[in-house]
């Protein structure tokens, strides 16, 4: 049976944006949900505590992972490091080497960043991406370019901001026929 786990971003929250709604609906239908909280802040959000809280985690050729923001470059890293086959991915607002968001940001994504992520593919052949075309966080260029990299499908979101609560995401209801 499939597992999904449900990543949040920088300075993000497990009970923030869409992700109580997507567990809640996950539930629902008779799946087994995990959101966990990552260290988040400067000095606390790093490859190295994020990874920690994912090797508690049961992920396997079965599991299914949304990620949000810095989560799917971080997810990315996390796979070819240790060398985990997943089932599916899903990211939102996905993007790599992508600095001058703000100092705070900047020095809590750069850890995640990675040369290597197309091997992710090695790791997975389903990767679905969705970005907007007016993130006020990341460059638009940066979440195609992202998206172009990796998946095998991707939605633009028209006016769809960071795809974030900021941007009236606590529902993502798109993300369903993915899933």
């Amino acid at each position: 049976m499939n597992n999904y786990i449900i990543i949040h971003g920088s300075f993000g929250s497990k009970d923030g944006n869409w992700f109580p709604w997507l567990k809640e609906y996950l539930t629902q239908k008779g799946k087994e949900v995990l959101v966990p909280q990552m260290p988040i802040g400067v000095g606390n959000q790093n490859f190295e505590n994020w990874s920690s809280v994912l090797n508690q985690l049961n992920i396997n050729e079965n599991t299914i992972i949304i990620a949000h923001s810095i989560a799917p470059i971080f997810i990315c890293k996390y796979l070819i490091t240790n060398k985990i086959k997943v089932k599916k991915l899903i990211f939102v607002c996905g993007f790599n080497n992508y600095l001058g968001i703000n100092p705070d940001f900047d020095s809590v994504n750069k850890p995640m960043f990675t040369d290597n992520f197309d091997d992710v593919k090695l790791y997975c052949n389903d990767i679905v991406c969705y970005y907007s075309d007016n993130d006020p966080y990341v460059k638009y260029k940066a979440e195609k370019d992202f998206a172009d990299k990796l998946s095998s499908r991707q939605y633009v979101i028209k006016d769809g901001g960071h795809l974030n609560a900021e941007s009236g995401y606590t529902k993502f209801e798109d993300i369903v026929k993915e899933i």
